[in-house]
């Protein structure tokens, strides 16, 4: 059995002082001219297996930068400890992709196609003049669909009408009109005018009292309270201790929170589980094929770097109880340092009852509360806002739960009052595209140390015979993953589907290998025809599960440069080596999410809906490891 120790400052997040000497290091090497902009700075990823025999190297830092005068974009890594540039890679733009969008690309896009005669015609066509009040908003523009569009920097763009300073633009969609822009040349190449739809006048300003109504009466106050402060530790390099668990929060401004040595204390022995735990991607491809919009899919984490769309969190809004918050440090793109303050909120929480019994035989009657830790973060990219909450449980559970919520992406509704296949209409003449959430979790599973497995186990009948002369039978098929080829795997609710990981060098108190089983969700994968270029640039999301051989640069399932990319890289390109994953150092892929048909209630600011998955002990503890949880001493409880 390995006991993991604390993590240490070698995988912290950035610092500012760190993000400012990669700058300098840049700027000497005339990497930083006039138009560069620095769209990635985040810690290059070390080779675990490197440092668990020779301990931490000096830290490694990747940037990715454009220039926006001619286009060149470069992959690079520096290490400002020793001072040093490492390398420097020119990407091919057509062949490896681009660079993620940049906050210059937002701002310079709607006055250039506000002087495009063109795009003009097309709003003179819909009685649309004032240009103060045509909002034109950049979409990443996913691949080249011609030869005249590779190897360009694009993005395409749809326009929407604010009535006001203080009106909400998703409310009234100008559809049916496409401008397709270089931003390298600040020029629009396209304009497809494909439908002449009328633009939906209802407002949906839910952010104004008066939209909204009176508000609803009888709501209590709840107050949470810890007289004797959390239950749990943080040191400087934010390692976190609470109840027997400890793990490390990090944070990079592409996946968010990244978690690092997740570990549980079973009698004294501080045992691993996951040495790293991140959201690698998530993609929203959108199910309207018409021609205004089929290229509409957002890679949130690959094209525009979620972790650098984090809020700032608010007590009694955000978070609720004795909160501990963390800043998140980021690049801006002039490679400064940019604070992000209390990006992250730690906090446990109340969650029920943890197990309880009442004995016929005994006349006891014992039972304990649950609770559970809370380390979570929000962000907001374009229209949707994400909430991403890891849990950990007094049971030795992990789960993640991600709420999606803000305003659903708007067009015009084709048949207002009747049907169209591929949208909702939420309002009069508004319609909502059908579309799907899809998020990557990638897990370096580590459950007792680096020797993993994973198997699959459904749930089966057994057929009626001599063995099982009632019919009543039923037990558990179980298929081993012994190669990267025998994924993906689909999840399968019928069959109660889960897939143990587990380490055939440590026994339990029984003889059998001890294991963490994934449960999960078993929502749609994605739904895309298998020979469309959304496929070939997700093909992570086509399946539930998938193992791979671990490997510290494979970090993106996607891909590194997922903007622009033509297709093939991440999963697809690392699976075809069909490394062997029995019994060694592996990484679980879990994609899991939402098939979203929008409803009339998800407008005009859309509830939170969830999702999610949870990684459970099952034979990692001798027995159930909360027996030692004290009972509530509440003066009402039974117990006290």
């Amino acid at each position: 059995m390995t006991e993991v120790q604390p993590a240490s400052r070698a995988l912290s997040t950035l610092r500012a002082d760190e993000i400012s000497a990669a700058r300098e290091i840049l700027a000497r090497h005339d990497l930083l001219t006039p138009t560069t902009h620095v769209a990635y700075v985040g810690l290059k990823e070390p080779d675990k297996r490197r440092t668990r025999e020779a301990g931490p190297a000096p830290r490694q830092l990747r940037a990715m930068l454009v220039d926006m005068g001619d286009g060149r974009s470069h992959d690079v890594l520096v290490c400002p400890e020793e001072d040093r540039l490492l390398s420097v890679t020119e990407l091919d733009l057509a062949r490896d992709g681009q660079v993620p969008v940049i906050m210059l690309e937002f701002a310079m896009v709607e006055a250039i196609v506000h002087a495009d005669e063109r795009w003009l015609e097309a709003m003179r066509r819909r009685g649309l003049t004032d240009l103060s009040v045509l909002r034109v908003q950049p979409l990443s523009a996913g691949p080249a669909m011609t030869e005249n569009e590779r190897g360009r920097r694009l993005q395409r763009t749809l326009t929407f009408l604010q009535k006001d300073a203080s009106d909400l633009p998703w409310a009234h969609p100008v559809d049916g009109v496409v401008a397709y822009v270089d931003v390298i040349e600040k020029k629009v190449v396209e304009v497809l005018d494909t439908a002449l739809l009328a633009v939906p006048q209802e407002d949906g300003n839910f952010h104004l009292p008066a939209f909204n109504g009176p508000v609803r009466q009888g709501l209590k106050p709840i107050e949470i309270t810890q007289p004797e402060g959390p239950s749990f530790t943080i040191d400087a390099d934010n390692v976190l201790e609470w109840l027997g668990w400890r793990v490390q929060v990090c944070f990079d401004s592409r996946e968010g929170v990244v978690l690092r040595d997740v570990s549980v204390n079973d009698g004294g022995w501080q045992r691993p589980v996951v040495d790293r735990a991140s959201i690698a991607e998530m993609v929203v491809p959108y199910a309207d094929p018409s021609p205004q919009r089929w290229f509409q899919t957002f890679f949130d984490g690959g094209e525009y770097l979620l972790g650098n769309f984090a809020n700032s969190l608010e007590l009694g809004c955000d978070c609720l109880g004795e909160i501990t918050y963390l800043d998140a440090v980021v690049a801006d793109n002039a490679g400064q340092p940019r604070v992000i303050p209390q990006a992250i909120c730690i906090h446990e929480e109340d969650y029920g009852v943890l197990w309880k019994h009442t004995s016929h035989f005994t006349g006891s009657s014992d039972v304990r509360r649950n609770r559970r830790l809370v380390i979570s973060f929000f962000v907001t990219v374009g229209n949707y806002d994400y909430g991403f909450y890891w849990y950990l449980y007094l049971d030795g559970t992990i789960e993640l739960e991600v709420k999606a919520t803000g305003v659903v992406f708007t067009s015009g509704h084709p048949n207002p009052g009747g049907d169209y296949p591929y949208a909702t209409e939420v309002a009069p003449g508004l319609g909502a595209p059908h579309h799907q959430h899809l998020f990557a979790a990638r897990l370096e599973m580590a459950v007792d140390g680096p020797a993993n497995y994973a198997e699959e186990i459904d749930a089966v009948a057994v057929p009626r015979g001599p063995e099982n002369p009632t019919g009543t039978g039923i037990t558990q098929r179980v298929t081993r993953l012994r190669k990267e080829s025998d994924t993906p795997r689909l999840a399968d609710g019928g069959r109660g589907r889960v897939w143990r990981i587990g380490n055939p060098e440590v026994r339990n108190r029984l003889g059998h290998d001890v294991a963490y089983v994934l449960h999960p969700e078993g929502q749609p994968v994605l739904l895309a025809d298998t020979e469309s270029d959304l496929y070939g640039r997700a093909r992570f999301a086509s399946g539930h599960l998938w193992v791979t051989a671990y490997d510290h640069e494979e970090l993106y399932p996607a891909g590194d440069f997922v903007n622009q990319h033509p297709g093939g890289a991440g999963m697809p390109a690392w699976v075809a080596a069909d490394r062997d994953i029995d019994g060694t150092d592996i990484v679980v892929w879990h994609t899991f999410g939402l098939t979203h048909f929008p409803r009339l209630e998800d407008w005009p600011v859309m509830p939170v809906d969830t999702t999610g998955f949870k990684l459970k002990p099952a034979g990692f503890f001798g027995r159930n490891p909360t027996l030692d949880i004290p009972a509530s001493t509440a003066q009402h409880c039974c117990n006290s």
